[in-house]
C-alpha cells in the first residue's frame, strides 16, 4: 500500500505552484489589486450602493485571473477532453489534492487570494457542476450553444432549487410548472439563496410538474434566461461575510419553451445528483486545506511569540500545544479519508455499468459525506483556535482568519448540511436507506 501522491501529480501541483508565482501574484499585487485581499477586502469587494453585491472591478480581477489559468492550460483541467480538459483517470485524486495543495500553501493557502478564493468559488483549477450538468442531460443544442458560451463567460447561471420554505428536502417544492400547450410551460415560485444572480444570463430552476410533495419524480429543470418577463430578483441576502451574490427570485407566470427543460420532464432531480459527490469531496478538501493553514500559522506564531517578559514562548505551554495538536492529528487522518475516498470514487467512475454518480451514490456516498462534513466543521475549529493563539492580532481583519471563519461556516450549511450528511452515513451504518436499498437518502 503506497500513499505518496503519484509522481506526476507532484510535478503538476509544482508547475502550478510556478504559474502562481510567476503570474497570478504579480497581478495580486499590482494595482493595489492587494486591497481585495487585505484587512479593506470586504469594502474593497462590495458594492454597497447596490445591495451588497460584488463589485465590478473585484470581479474583473478574477476574471482576468482565469483568463490566465486558462491560457496556461490549468483551468479547465477536471473537465472531459471534448472541452479542453485533460480527461484523467483520476481526476477526484488529482482534484481534492489540487484543492488541499491551494487551500493549504503558506503564501496564498486559506482560499484567500486571486490563486484560489473560496469565497467566490474562484479558482486557477476551475470547477464546472453546470457545465457537466449540461454536457450529461443536455439537448445536442443546448451542447453546441451553451458549453462554448459557458468556457468563454458569456453563460452565467443560479441553481434554483432551495426556495423560502423549503431547504434541505428538494422533494417538496412549491414551485410549480404548467403545460400551456405542447411548445410551452408557465412556471411561478420563489426561489432563494440563488448565488450569481446579480451577474446571471440564465438560472436553472426547479419546479413541480407533476406528483405530490415528498416525490422525487415530478419535478423537472428549466434553463429560463435572467430577462425572461415574470422573472423578478426581489432581494439580495446580507450574509456573514460579504460581498453577497445569493438572491431571492420571484416567479409569476414565467412563459418559457419546452426546449428550456434540461434532462427529461419529471425527472430533474436527477440533474441536482450529477456533481454532488465531487463537489463535497473538492469541498472537504478545500476545509481541510484550510484548517492546515491556520494551525501552520498559528504555530508560527506561537514559536516566535515571547510572553511575560520569561524568555518563554507561546508554543512552550501545553494550553497552546494540546488544541493545536488535537486539531492536526484531525487533519492529518481526514486528508487521508479524503485522498481514499477520491481514489475509490475514480475506480467506481472506471468501472460503473450505470452513471457514475447514481454508483457512487450506492457505493461510496457515506464516505463522501464523512469527509465534507467533518472537514468544514474542522476548518471552523482551525480558524477558531488560530484567531485565539494570535490574541488581538487574530481578531482583528489584518490576519486572514477571521474571514476563513465567516465564509468557511457557509459549508456546514451548503452542499448539504451537515445533519443531512450525519444522515446519510446513518443510513449507512444503520441500513435505512442505505446500501441495501439503493442509497436512497435525501440530498
Amino acid at each position: 500500500m503506497n500513499f505518496d501522491l503519484p509522481q506526476d501529480l507532484v510535478v503538476h501541483l509544482k508547475s502550478l505552484d510556478s504559474f502562481i508565482n510567476s503570474t497570478i501574484l504579480p497581478l495580486q499585487h499590482s494595482n493595489d489589486n492587494d486591497r481585495f485581499f487585505d484587512h479593506r477586502r470586504e469594502f474593497a469587494r462590495t458594492d454597497f450602493s447596490k445591495g451588497g453585491i460584488p463589485k465590478q472591478e473585484w470581479e474583473e480581477l478574477l476574471n482576468q485571473a482565469r483568463r490566465l489559468a486558462d491560457s496556461a492550460g490549468f483551468y479547465r483541467f477536471a473537465l472531459p477532453k471534448i472541452y479542453g480538459g485533460q480527461g484523467h483517470s483520476e481526476t477526484n485524486v488529482w482534484m481534492s489534492s489540487i484543492r488541499f495543495y491551494l487551500s493549504s500553501h503558506p503564501v496564498y493557502g486559506g482560499g484567500l487570494g486571486l490563486a484560489n478564493d473560496l469565497q467566490n468559488e474562484h479558482s486557477v483549477v476551475g470547477n464546472f457542476p453546470d457545465l457537466l450538468m449540461i454536457h450529461h442531460f443536455g439537448t445536442e443544442e443546448q451542447r453546441k450553444t451553451l458549453i462554448p458560451q459557458r468556457l468563454a463567460g458569456q453563460f452565467r447561471t443560479t441553481f434554483g432549487l432551495t426556495e423560502p420554505d423549503h431547504g434541505s428536502d428538494a422533494t417538496f417544492m412549491s414551485t410549480v410548472a404548467r403545460r400551456l400547450d405542447d411548445n410551452t410551460f408557465e412556471i411561478s415560485g420563489r426561489k432563494k439563496w440563488q448565488t450569481g444572480a446579480h451577474h446571471c444570463t440564465h438560472m436553472i430552476i426547479f419546479a413541480r410538474t407533476s406528483g405530490k410533495d415528498g416525490s422525487a419524480k415530478g419535478i423537472t429543470a428549466f434553463l429560463v434566461p435572467k430577462d425572461t418577463p415574470g422573472i423578478r430578483v426581489s432581494s439580495y441576502e446580507w450574509t456573514f461575510n460579504m460581498p453577497t451574490d445569493h438572491a431571492t427570485v420571484e416567479i409569476e407566470k414565467a412563459v418559457v419553451p419546452a426546449s428550456a427543460v434540461l434532462g427529461k420532464v419529471d425527472f430533474g432531480l436527477a440533474i441536482a445528483q450529477t456533481f454532488v459527490h465531487e463537489n463535497r469531496i473538492r469541498q472537504a478538501a478545500s476545509s481541510c486545506g484550510a484548517a492546515k493553514y491556520c494551525l501552520d500559522r498559528s504555530i508560527e506564531r506561537a514559536k516566535g511569540r515571547k510572553i511575560w517578559g520569561e524568555g518563554k514562548a507561546l508554543a512552550d505551554h501545553q494550553a497552546i500545544q494540546f488544541p493545536v495538536v488535537e486539531l492536526y492529528t484531525q487533519v492529518e487522518m481526514l486528508r487521508l479519508l479524503i485522498l481514499r475516498t477520491s481514489w475509490e470514487m475514480d475506480r467506481i467512475v472506471a468501472t460503473a455499468k450505470e452513471a457514475p454518480w447514481i454508483a457512487i451514490e450506492k457505493g461510496l456516498s457515506d464516505k463522501v459525506a464523512m469527509c465534507n462534513y467533518w472537514a468544514n466543521r474542522l476548518c471552523c475549529q482551525a480558524a477558531d483556535r488560530a484567531i485565539q493563539i494570535h490574541g488581538g492580532d487574530g481578531y482583528s481583519r489584518h490576519y486572514p482568519f477571521e474571514h476563513i471563519y465567516r465564509h468557511f461556516r457557509r459549508y456546514r450549511i451548503t452542499e448539504g448540511a451537515e445533519e443531512i450528511q450525519m444522515r446519510k452515513v446513518a443510513a449507512y451504518l444503520f441500513n435505512f436507506g442505505g446500501k441495501e436499498s439503493g442509497g436512497k437518502t435525501k440530498l
